[in-house]
């Protein structure tokens, strides 16, 4: 059988209808695929990274994805002990006149005798070195501890490596914790730590709240907070970041005076970019400007320069005017870069004809910028205004490089670094430095997501260009 070259190289090029129809049904198949793949890993981090600042201790290992803050049982509970401890089931706390019912569950093989275990309430420092020394009343001044009731009971437990199930022996621990009652002027007291110390022999396997540690091989079982309240068990640790993060000296909370100081920044930023991207573009695009060329390439070639280059430079202009550890300083630092290309490149898009027709109206040039081109810039200026604000809220080089002093000036990028200092390293608590991450980010995405048609609008403009 022959087959002609020329027939041969027909049939690749046109294939029938229906193999077209399906090779692009396959190729849209694989695309979504894919884009549905790129979706759940970036949806799938940001949820994770959400669920691990919720965690007392973000780094265990294995990781788990059940815990107390994510279990509607725990919530109930904790409102209760919120309930009880304060009158507050939502944010919980330890006020006059609190009796709080407390339950610790104990197992051990039937040959072993479980002990009733040594129940304190410590006087637990918070975690950083602030919130220690703002930290006033203790809920151990205030609170006694009693054994109300003890319980006997049995469960089942199969042996994993010989898959027998045995039956040992359980008793429960009833706690009651108490406010002071001749210390009726006493005041709320927002963690009421616990600690349950037992023999090895026996194993908790069950309790009102988890603990938040485990220490001394399990001899030592430490509960945080026993009276959280709802809300207070699941953004313990953003209520952390909020209070803990406080001023020495006047008390007021830093974490709200950098994302204050973030925003005014990207604000201020925001508007000093669109009025110089503006102008300048429409320059650059309408204007003939003697050095035009010469003034659009140096712009180009700033836009290579790293800004870790010019900093000292820099740094010694803001010094001499005095900007520094002022919010001036980092608005006007970085103004114009790509911003003014993206302007020009839609001001050289845009119809001159209407241009020429406003001018033999009677309009200057100014008149024509300000009341008949940049009306019609909205697009371009929504996509300058989003990235400015973007750039400026996620901006840690210059503000660390020029703003230092007080604490309270800083902008949440180098706040964020702060608190890595003081809650990170040693002392491992992680949860707070996470929960102050994921708070930076919330601005970023708000913008994004209500004014993303904007970007995917003058993305596709440009693409059909």
């Amino acid at each position: 059988m022959s087959v002609n070259v020329s027939q041969l190289q027909y049939s690749e090029q046109r294939l029938p209808a229906k193999a077209l129809r399906r090779r692009q049904l396959a190729v849209g198949v694989w695309l979504y695929l894919a884009l549905i793949a790129i979706g759940t890993v970036m949806t799938g981090t940001f949820i994770l990274a959400f669920v691990a600042s919720l965690k007392v201790d973000p780094l265990e290992r294995p990781f788990r994805l059940g815990f107390d803050q994510v279990n509607p049982a725990a919530w109930f509970a904790a409102a209760g002990l919120g309930e009880q401890g304060a009158g507050a089931p939502w944010w919980g706390g330890f006020a006059p006149g609190a009796r709080v019912t407390f339950n610790a569950t104990y197992a051990a093989p039937t040959n072993v005798t479980i002990e009733e275990p040594k129940a304190e309430i410590p006087r637990r420092r918070p975690g950083s070195g602030i919130a220690a020394a703002l930290t006033r009343d203790y809920a151990a001044d205030y609170a006694s501890i009693m054994l109300k009731d003890v319980r006997s009971g049995t469960m089942s437990v199969r042996d994993d490596d010989g898959g027998r199930t045995e039956v040992w022996q359980t008793r429960t621990f009833t706690y009651e914790i108490a406010y002071d009652p001749d210390r009726r002027d006493g005041p709320t007291i927002e963690r009421t730590p616990l600690n349950l110390t037992a023999p090895r022999s026996q194993s908790l396997v069950d309790s009102t709240l988890s603990p938040s540690r485990t220490e001394r091989r399990g001899r030592l079982l430490s509960w945080d907070n026993i009276t959280p309240g709802a809300l207070g068990l699941i953004f313990n640790n953003y209520r952390r970041v909020i209070n803990e993060t406080a001023d020495l000296q006047t008390g007021k909370s830093l974490f709200g005076n950098w994302l204050v100081n973030s925003f005014v920044i990207a604000v201020g930023r925001v508007v000093l970019t669109l009025i110089v991207a503006s102008l300048a573009g429409y320059a650059l695009a309408r204007l003939k400007l003697i050095g035009a060329r010469f003034f659009f390439a140096a712009m180009l070639f700033s836009m290579t320069i790293p800004a870790q280059v010019t900093f000292v430079s820099n740094y010694l202009i803001f010094r001499d005017l005095s900007l520094l550890n002022t919010p001036w300083s980092v608005i006007v630092v970085v103004v114009v870069s790509a911003h003014v290309l993206l302007m020009k490149q839609f001001f050289e898009g845009f119809p001159k004809e209407i241009e020429e027709a406003a001018i033999v109206d009677g309009a200057n040039r100014f008149q024509v910028f300000w009341r008949i081109v940049l009306p019609n810039a909205k697009p371009a200026l929504m996509v300058n205004a989003i990235l400015a604000f973007q750039g400026a809220w996620n901006d840690f080089f210059w503000p660390f490089v020029l703003i230092t002093s007080p604490p309270s000036s800083l902008t949440i990028q180098v706040g964020l670094l702060s608190l890595r200092r003081s809650f990170g390293g040693a002392q491992a608590d992680w949860g707070l430095v996470l929960a102050g991450a994921f708070i930076s980010i919330v601005p970023v995405v708000i913008l994004f997501v209500l004014f993303q048609r904007y970007i995917i609008s003058n993305q596709i403009n440009e693409g059909i260009k």
